[in-house]
């Protein structure tokens, strides 16, 4: 049995300058209903914490994103190696 290479899809997006430079997040809280996944996007910083981003999906969404998640995080640690991953109270600012 031979697999077949799947077509890729471009998809033209649109957007303002500003969303075209993205957000920083160091920081998330997740929260759910039956209905829906709310994952707010934060920022921690010496002068406080600061809400990023609120991005609000169904389940069978948030479960697609954790797939593509999961898929390019095992390709990133193929190609550079272990991500070290820092305990949270090692988050400290001085």
């Amino acid at each position: 049995m031979t697999e077949q290479a799947t077509p890729t899809q471009q998809i033209q997006i649109n957007s303002g300058d500003e969303m075209m430079r993205g957000r920083y997040s160091n920081s998330l809280i997740v929260s759910h209903s039956p209905e829906e996944f709310i994952i707010d996007w934060l920022l921690n910083s010496p002068t406080g914490t600061f809400l990023v981003s609120r991005i609000i999906v169904s389940p069978a969404n948030l479960k697609r994103i954790v797939g593509a998640l999961t898929d390019n995080l095992e390709k990133y640690e193929r190609q550079y190696g272990p991500i070290k991953v820092i305990e949270s109270g090692e988050h400290r600012f001085h």
